[in-house]
């Protein structure tokens, strides 16, 4: 296994050179791909529609090709469904990456060509690896298993030939891996894909304890409910008494922060590593690649050309969009791609701030429509991580999830912000810990400072402090457990809030 090792080393470390070439000519390299996706269309449905013949460059593309919503890609995304092939991109189009996303209920099924899955995904994967064997020399990673927390794959139903595919984009790679990838990781597909989520993590505990898992990949969430299982089956205390060589956890999907303390406290070795990516339906868009810091390399050479909505302009008609010579620094833009799947001018529905132009890397600042702002308060997710985090911290709480939304301003009561919370370990004061959770949005958001000067507009926050698993049990409800499914963190409306609310009988009494 150290011979295994020592060579997946120096074949993983191959890769940084060509990283290095994208670092070097970014906007050069964005530019000849631009004109590749273009030519390689121009003859689908969708390229002779737009006249991808005629298309000279990005600005006559911005011209020509209005911006899309999910809704407004969707008649395309139909055909293929129904088996319908040459549409949006000129390959084949079989396997579709399911996601309810988390903005609505609906389901959205992202065309996944072989080129996404070749050029981007698998290519993501082998650069997270490359990465990380650069920033950690000795690492031990291939002398044993990687355990994969996926989703779950189905017989496309849209297509009466069956020849089709969906799942979550974690079950979509894990069904297409190559031969040798399928070796080095745990468990076996038939639970990697199973779409019982409650059994799954049953089996996937009891057939991984024996293993020598080196490396896990998967969503936060998820992830703590795994191994809280398997400490509960073994009856150790943490997970490196069942796999002392475990080293790093490869995480994507949802801020860590929140999450931090857990797998401190579940992983406590001094050796453990963190690793985050930004891998979803649509694309592998960006790899942490330090050691001591959480931003994300860019990746732009994947198959996906970016353009960039300011914030501010999000709600305009027909937004203009700005490249990557343009953009600034810890300014919110929404993310624009067009892919080698076919994605067009698609608005994926996430924020990212630049906090580095040289090279480029970016955090994820929230969602476009996972906000709170019925006053006038602008407040999104990374504001929300942000405090939740400085409140953890000032008073020793661990938060296991958490969702806020607004409280209408009525005869009785000013308006404000609501916010149930699961914790694993409770405050040391909680009055403190509202305190905390205010000033820190206060510190971080002007809009919401000035909308709480004299709680004139906005009283002091409000939170329900949820009995543990409400949050599992809530998922589980709706049918959202496992694979892709996120907690929303904020919204703009009262719904999350009311359906928990009710599913804690209106238990407000231990409030704070």
């Amino acid at each position: 296994m150290e011979i295994i090792n020592s060579i997946m080393n120096w074949v993983m470390k191959k890769r940084i050179h060509d990283i290095e070439l994208f670092l070097k000519y970014p906007i050069e390299v964005q530019k000849e791909l631009f004109t590749n996706l273009i030519k390689t269309a121009r003859k689908t449905e969708f390229g002779k529609a737009y006249g991808f013949r005629d298309i000279k460059n990005i600005g006559e593309f911005k011209q020509r090709v209005p911006i899309h919503t999910y809704e407004d890609f969707y008649p395309y995304i139909r055909k293929l469904l129904n088996g319908k092939q040459n549409v949006v991109w000129p390959t084949e189009i079989k396997w579709f990456a399911k996601s309810s996303g988390t903005t609505n209920a609906k389901s959205k099924f992202i065309p996944v060509s072989q080129e996404a899955l070749t050029d981007c995904h698998f290519k993501g994967g082998k650069d997270m690896l490359s990465i990380y064997f650069n920033n950690h020399p000795d690492s031990k990673m291939f002398t044993g298993k990687g355990l994969a927390i996926g989703g779950s794959q189905q017989i496309n139903q849209f297509d009466s030939n069956s020849n089709s595919y969906y799942g979550d984009v974690s079950a979509v790679i894990m069904s297409n891996l190559p031969f040798w990838a399928q070796l080095a990781r745990t468990p076996k597909l038939e639970i990697a894909l199973m779409s019982e989520w409650e059994e799954k993590i049953e089996k996937m505990a009891i057939t991984t304890i024996e293993e020598n898992v080196t490396n896990i990949v998967g969503v936060p969430t998820w992830t703590v409910v795994l191994l809280q299982r398997i400490l509960e089956i073994t009856g150790k205390d943490h997970i490196h008494e069942v796999w002392p060589n475990l080293e790093v956890f490869i995480h994507g999907a949802v801020s860590f922060d929140p999450y931090e303390a857990i797998f401190k406290k579940l992983a406590p070795s001094s050796k453990m590593n963190y690793l985050e990516t930004y891998n979803a339906s649509e694309g592998f868009f960006g790899i942490q690649d330090q050691n001591d810091s959480r931003d994300l390399l860019l990746m732009l050479d994947y198959g996906i050309f970016y353009e960039f909505i300011p914030l501010e302009n999000i709600h305009d008609k027909q937004p203009q969009t700005i490249g990557l010579e343009e953009v600034k620094l810890d300014k919110n833009y929404a993310l624009v791609i067009s892919t080698n799947a076919g994605l067009w001018r698609y608005m994926i529905g996430d924020t990212v701030k630049f906090t580095c132009l040289d090279p480029y890397r970016i955090r994820i600042s929230g969602r476009t429509k996972h906000f709170i702002n019925a006053f006038g308060e602008e407040l999104i997710v990374e504001n929300a991580e942000y405090a939740i985090k400085k409140a953890c911290e000032k008073t020793n709480a661990i938060i296991g999830d958490y969702t806020a939304g607004p409280r209408y301003i009525d005869t009785e009561n000013k308006g404000g912000h609501e916010w149930i919370i699961e914790f694993n370990e409770l405050p040391s004061d909680r009055k403190s810990f509202v305190n905390v959770l205010d000033h820190a949005l206060k510190s971080i958001n002007s809009d919401y400072e000035a909308k709480r000067y004299g709680d004139i507009a906005l009283e002091a926050p409000v939170i329900h402090i949820a009995k543990p698993g409400t949050f599992y049990k809530w998922m589980k409800r709706r049918g959202k457990l496992g694979g892709q499914h996120k907690v929303p963190r904020l919204s703009n409306n009262r719904e999350f809030l009311e359906d928990i609310l009710s599913m804690m009988n209106g238990n407000s009494s231990n409030s704070i």
